[in-house]
């Protein structure tokens, strides 16, 4: 593939900005200088060929990928399991906002720029959550882009009344996205229904948790979905892995047709599904459902341990569900960013400048090692992370030139 012509930036302003990527190696074995500007990528070449009055960042021996987004996380519970106190983790406005906007950071410096963020609406906190994670998305501006999704607990029947009530309300307080957990309602295709018409009324994209183990139900919903103008994502679907597989062909088959996409959640569930494991990525990919991973729970009571780290979720799909790396790399990545209406990043002119550098050579290599990372958001670094190893000192260390702890001049402890 040749490189990238330069780009004109939108304004004179934009050159004052420019920041060149130095020594980069590209997933097709190229190194390559990438200078960024005006929040996009103006040039891609050789490296050692780009000049910029700008800051420069070396990036030898980093491998150079469009960064990932996050379309299924949990900000207004995330982080609750560390809760040492008595009782359970305070539900305050305040509260949730530092938790949502900790989430998100630590997501950002594992390399996703962008979240889809599912919040609870209704009961006795009201729209309390999705306010405080509005706060929260506004207070990161420039330095990753936070989405909510209202998800209101009941629609259906004398008691889904206020549900639907709540749920126009978040559309107008700010909520881009409408969501909910159709298998928890009395009526779950009732819920959906409801769901669909708000998202055809307000003209916004649907985002549904489900099991996915009802054949009909799935059935019922590609049909509605088919009619509707903005997307519509389901997931994490792990109970399509438990249908016999003819079952899970015919419900692959029609949310293909419906163009329905399914996010499936490799590094646990979350608290609107009930059902553990994955659901059977490479089937529905064979069938054209287009399929997205995201993180789910990150360490609240429905996965106590959760990393929201895109790579892991990645790494999990090719070591598990048996994709190729750059394919489950994809899902984390190119799949992620489509579902959530995000423009196309490639490591070319033109391009958002939305970029994730991690240690490495190769796509497999980083999958299984993605330690030290640096993220790109709107043409800036935003987050560094640098691990370091080093080994006891040993002849088998010094034979291999391996990194040691120990120097001739180390102070107390072997440190250097």
């Amino acid at each position: 593939m040749p490189d990238s012509q330069p780009r004109q930036p939108d304004d004179p302003a934009a050159e004052a900005t420019a920041l060149v990527l130095c020594g980069a190696r590209l997933t097709d074995g190229r190194i390559v200088d990438v200078r960024l500007g005006g929040g996009r990528i103006e040039a891609v070449g050789t490296a050692g060929s780009l000049t910029s009055p700008g800051a420069r960042v070396d990036l030898r021996g980093y491998l150079l990928l469009p960064a990932p987004a996050e379309p299924h996380t949990h900000s207004d519970t995330a982080l609750t399991a560390d809760h040492a106190g008595p009782g359970p983790a305070s539900h305050h406005p305040d509260a949730i906002q530092r938790r949502a906007t900790e989430a998100a950071l630590l997501q950002l410096g594992h390399g996703a720029t962008a979240l889809r963020s599912h919040v609870r609406i209704g009961d006795a906190t009201g729209l309390a959550p999705l306010e405080a994670v509005l706060q929260a998305s506004r207070s990161l501006h420039g330095l990753t882009d936070l989405t909510p999704v209202a998800v209101p607990r009941l629609l259906t029947g004398i008691a889904g009344a206020d549900g639907l009530a709540m749920l126009r309300d978040a559309v107008k307080m700010g909520a881009a996205v409408v969501g909910g957990c159709p298998d928890l309602d009395p009526d779950p295709a009732g819920y959906a229904e409801a769901v669909l018409d708000i998202a055809a009324a307000h003209g916004c994209p649907v985002d549904l948790h489900t099991d996915g183990d009802d054949p009909a139900r799935l059935t019922r919903l590609a049909a509605m979905a088919a009619g509707l103008r903005h997307a519509v994502s389901i997931g994490p679907c792990a109970g399509l892995s438990h249908l016999p597989p003819q079952t899970t062909i015919r419900a692959a088959d029609q949310l293909a047709a419906a163009e329905v996409t399914v996010v499936c959640l490799p590094q646990g569930g979350c608290s609107g599904t009930e059902r553990r494991g994955t659901a059977p990525v490479r089937l529905l990919r064979a069938a054209g459902v287009r399929v997205a991973a995201g993180s789910g729970a990150l360490r609240d009571v429905a996965n106590p341990v959760g990393r929201g780290d895109p790579l892991e979720a990645a790494y999990l799909l090719a070591s598990q569900s048996g994709l190729p790396a750059e394919a489950a790399y994809g899902t984390v990545s190119s799949a992620a960013r489509e579902v959530m209406g995000l423009p196309e990043v490639r490591v070319e002119a033109g391009f958002p400048a939305e970029l994730l550098a991690v240690r490495g050579e190769q796509l497999p290599g980083v999958l299984s090692l993605a330690y030290s990372r640096i993220v790109v958001h709107r043409g800036r670094v935003v987050a560094r992370t640098s691990a370091v190893r080093e080994y006891c000192d040993s002849e088998t260390v010094v034979a291999l030139d391996l990194p040691r702890q120990g120097r001739p001049d180390s102070g107390p402890g072997g440190g250097p």
